[in-house]
């Protein structure tokens, strides 16, 4: 069985082309990156010249595939017509940016009912989604819904959830999921036993089908168990250990599927980048 590709979220600080010379230095197959501040509502236009320096760098580098991740201020669900409009512009403007790179996936977070009930919080991300993809009718690009772990009013903690919206998308095909381990755990899906991995392998491929799994985030998770708190750790340094991640990393159904890390950025006791830590170790643990 072959090693799937690993990585992690690169940080694009003076220039979207160096995350991929960060990534090479940690040992990426496969990046994740912002495309823009994410702190930040609106953002400069790429030029001409970003867009070409930045296919040059990605063909130098082998690095594929590279995955965009959403800004964390937009709220897709939100109750609130200022907010709401808001973040279908900022949502737009990430579709357009991702799409000039040659980016094939974008990952977001389906939002915060903020009160305003499950189903009402669903219904209007779809609406957003079906507009959004009514206006990027040409685009290439595939829009990842990321698990979350319920924290407050957060959509998306279940499978049946992802179904609902889904549901509601008129364009389906152009739609993926990414599943996040930390999040999945915190939300009640028990992947540290091997019995709740199965089983929670098994809710997916019902509720959902693999083809609609496009990325995984490998994340150890701080809280325990249904905690519905997100707080990542290190890999095998927190709740859930090394096997959940052994497994997922020789599931032949899984092969394919880009894994990244987004566990805490900084350096272990020896002084050595802890992405690359984490990747050996993730290596480390996949069969002959």
């Amino acid at each position: 069985m072959e090693i799937p590709r690993l990585g992690a979220h690169m940080s694009i600080a003076k220039g979207l082309p160096l995350a991929f010379e960060r990534g090479q230095r940690a040992g990426c197959d496969t990046i994740q990156i912002f495309t823009r501040n994410s702190n930040q509502w609106r953002a400069k236009p790429l030029s001409d010249k970003q867009v070409t320096a930045f296919k040059q760098a990605q063909a130098a580098s082998g690095i594929a595939p590279v995955i965009a991740h959403s800004i964390y201020l937009i709220n897709l669900a939100s109750p609130q017509p200022e907010l709401y409009h808001k973040s279908i512009a900022a949502f737009r403007e990430e579709m357009q940016r991702a799409e000039q790179l040659g980016i094939p996936y974008l990952v977001f977070h389906p939002g915060s009912h903020m009160g305003a009930g499950e189903d009402n919080g669903l219904r209007r991300v779809a609406q957003a989604l079906n507009e959004l993809l009514m206006r990027c009718q040409d685009f290439r690009l595939q829009l990842l819904i990321e698990t979350t772990a319920g924290q407050g009013t957060q959509l998306g903690y279940n499978f049946e959830q992802l179904a609902q919206l889904l549901s509601y998308i008129e364009q389906p095909r152009r739609m993926g999921i990414c599943l996040d381990t930390c999040h999945i755990y915190a939300a009640g899906y028990d992947i540290g036993a091997y019995e709740g991995y199965q089983a929670t392998a098994e809710a997916f491929e019902r509720l959902l089908g693999w083809p609609m799994l496009k990325a995984i985030h490998l994340n150890d998770s701080k809280p325990s168990l249904d905690s519905r708190v997100d707080r990542h750790q290190h890999i095998g340094a927190g709740a859930l250990g090394l096997e959940p991640f052994s497994w997922l990393l020789n599931d032949p159904r899984l092969q394919d599927i880009p894994m990244i890390l987004e566990t805490p950025k900084g350096v272990d006791a020896g002084g050595v980048d802890m992405d690359i830590v984490n990747l050996r170790t993730l290596r480390g643990l996949v069969s002959p």
